[in-house]
């Protein structure tokens, strides 16, 4: 735990001012905004090997690289916008990277025919609400779990890059379909009473988006 301004944090928000405004006003926090959750999975597949503090110093370069998350857009991107983007230096010029963003904006829009919202194909994995963990140190917070073992394995069903169970997790955390933060840590009961005043988004068959925990 870090202690900063009168305030407990989790320990990775570290002393980087933008980490920490991160941690406090976005990491946990239910999103539901499918350009939003969007912008979360290239994200997070763009993070690994890195470190979540490089990908958030380039995320404003990623928004103008990306025509501001636009799935629309970016499932419009051809070979010649691919090699663009591995000139330009704001973003990881990964060339599997930024072609899993192009194919999964891709899946975003199959998705979104086929539930209505990426938003709903992404949180029935939790139900619809989000869960709430009570996590006392760090080192007991996994890696991954069956909801993000489902997760992945639905989604790379059908047609994503980039969405192991790991990856999954970290994007689960971030969106808010589970709450992480240390028990001890200020946003801990802020963000479950953000949780609690959140709509309930209708739960799915997992089937629908491909198996689910009892199935792997």
């Amino acid at each position: 735990m870090e202690v900063g301004k009168n305030r407990i944090r989790c320990a990775w928000a570290g002393s980087d001012p933008l980490m920490i405004d991160y941690h406090d006003s976005e990491w946990g926090v239910p999103l539901h905004d499918d350009r939003r959750l969007f912008e979360m999975l290239v994200l997070e597949g763009a993070q690994a090997g890195l470190s979540w503090t490089t990908i958030l110093r380039k995320r404003p370069a990623y928004r103008k690289a990306f025509d501001g998350f636009d799935p629309e857009a970016v499932a419009r991107f051809d070979r010649r916008r691919i090699e663009d983007l591995l000139s330009d230096p704001g973003i990881v010029r990964n060339r599997l990277k930024i072609e899993a963003a192009v194919l999964n904006a891709r899946a975003v829009l199959e998705a979104q025919k086929r539930f209505g919202s990426l938003d709903a194909c992404l949180w029935q994995f939790v139900g619809g609400r989000p869960i709430r963990n009570a996590w006392k140190t760090s080192g007991r917070i996994p890696a991954e779990t069956s909801a993000s073992l489902a997760m992945s394995s639905g989604l790379r069903g059908r047609g994503f890059r980039f969405v192991g169970p790991t990856i999954c997790y970290a994007f689960m955390q971030a969106t808010g379909m589970v709450n992480d933060h240390l028990v001890g840590c200020f946003r801990y009961r802020e963000v479950s009473r953000i949780a609690r005043g959140a709509p309930a988004i209708a739960r799915l068959q997992v089937e629908e988006a491909g198996p689910g925990p009892e199935a792997l």
